[in-house]
């Protein structure tokens, strides 16, 4: 469809320069891009009559592993922190294989789709028996939703100290030339990419200082992005101090990897100092409350973040530490942590939203996503505002207080992926099936 227009909107929450809100308008989409938004629109194509819903841009998910949906629930690492949850699930994970990256790549952006994700990064750290990042690539195109992966690696294991088991690292000279192949297979670096590769090392426990600072060499020389976990919790803190002697920031900063071509993961223990840092070299940040929560990794500074100027997008993290793939949920919960922390007018609904659509789309360089104005790309949630969770609000637009955290239509590049709450373009029953059978036969 190279035309249609969404008509009738109670609400447009648009996240525009000006964060306009419109009241009974209509959207017109032309080649993939939003045309038109107002009043009284017209058009030869397909019309959707959204009376009833509330329209948002798509919501953005700027971390993820999305392998870890087939290990979900794990005993012995429901109640572990980082480290020790981490020591549970590799030798389960160092069982994979491509069948498996593609297929919990499939449920995870499905999930992701039908909580309003419309553009997701992926952090593809581990290569088990023959696994590629193309595996999953090949999920996100099948499903229609935008991808950012990024080619993660890992290359300390045990027996030189680190926190990985020795099968599950690969060589750093292997490493930067599979980095080189994807990148070269995969970048897209045209505005509405449907596919952009970032290079992600795992974290400072997981490689070693010289394959840190030659991928940030290589990023730049290739123009593409770069991501990693940082200031995660304690114990990441104190690994850093006694191992570098330093804190991860400054490890950061003295390796390439600050910038307005960085994100990092987490940040939970930025302390001042870093957040300055963050801000004044437009350095992003990926913040993942659920999965904070359930490690016990502690609340992101996020208020202060916001308020120094540093670029904060949200992310679900993998499956096995949140336990669920839901973006919307996930902004809520970033609000509700934030009022916690710091009162109950630290963070409004819509700024969380804003922060869900306009701030991960930032974070990942793409400002041709996350907000709805004419020439943008045609990224688009709706919202039935007429479910029970909505029943008897006065602000339907307020989505975080209220619901849903579905959607009803949900549009990537003007294409139809959900449709009154189904997905469009895979049999999802049939991929549960197969999901399920292969965590049953992980389980042994």
């Amino acid at each position: 469809m190279t035309e249609f227009l969404i008509k009738n909107a109670d609400s447009i929450v648009t996240m525009d320069d000006t964060r306009r809100e419109l009241s009974g308008a209509d959207i017109l989409v032309k080649q993939g891009q939003i045309a038109q938004i107002g009043h009284g629109l017209a058009s030869s194509g397909e019309t959707h009559d959204v009376s009833g819903c509330v329209v948002t841009p798509g919501l953005v998910n700027t971390h993820h592993h999305l392998y870890q949906t087939l290990t979900r629930a794990v005993p012995g690492g429901q109640d572990a922190l980082l480290f020790g949850w981490l020591q549970t699930l590799y030798p389960i994970w160092a069982r994979f294989g491509p069948d498996e990256m593609f297929t919990s790549a499939q449920i995870g952006l499905a999930e992701l789709a039908l909580s309003g994700c419309t553009l997701s990064s992926d952090h593809l750290y581990l290569y088990p028996n023959g696994a590629r990042l193309e595996d999953t690539i090949a999920a996100a195109s099948e499903l229609g939703i935008r991808f950012h992966p990024t080619r993660g690696a890992m290359s300390i294991g045990e027996s030189d100290g680190g926190l990985p088991p020795d099968s599950l690292v690969e060589a750093e000279s292997d490493i930067l030339e599979d980095m080189i192949r994807v990148v070269d297979a995969f970048h897209d670096p045209r505005e509405g990419s449907m596919c952009r590769v970032g290079l992600a090392p795992c974290s400072p426990f997981s490689v070693s200082r010289d394959l840190m600072r030659d991928t940030a060499l290589l990023a730049r020389d290739k123009g593409v992005m770069l991501h990693t976990h940082l200031a995660e919790n304690d114990e990441d803190i104190a690994y850093s101090e006694a191992q570098f002697g330093c804190r991860p920031g400054q490890y950061a900063e003295d390796l390439g990897w600050t910038g307005s071509d960085v994100w990092h993961a987490h940040c939970v223990k930025l302390d001042g100092a870093e957040i300055d840092l963050f801000a004044r070299t437009r350095t992003g940040v990926a913040h993942c409350p659920c999965s904070n929560c359930r490690l016990g990794s502690g609340i992101a500074p996020v208020r202060v973040m916001r308020d120094h100027g540093v670029q904060v997008g949200l992310g679900v993290d993998g499956s096995a530490s949140n336990d669920i793939g839901n973006l919307m949920a996930e902004a809520r919960q970033a609000m509700l942590l934030q009022r916690v922390a710091n009162g109950a007018d630290a963070m409004s609904a819509r700024e969380a939203l804003e922060i869900a659509t306009r701030g991960g789309a930032d974070v990942l360089g793409r400002p041709d996503c996350g907000r709805l104005m004419p020439g943008k790309r045609a990224d688009i949630a709706v919202w039935d505002t007429r479910c029970v969770e909505s029943s008897g609000s006065w602000d339907p637009a307020a989505l975080l207080l209220a619901g849903p955290t579905q959607v009803r239509h949900l549009f990537v590049e003007g294409r139809q992926i959900v449709r009154d709450g189904h997905l469009t373009t895979v049999d999802l029953p049939r991929v549960i099936e197969r999901q399920n059978a292969l965590a049953q036969a992980l389980r042994g």
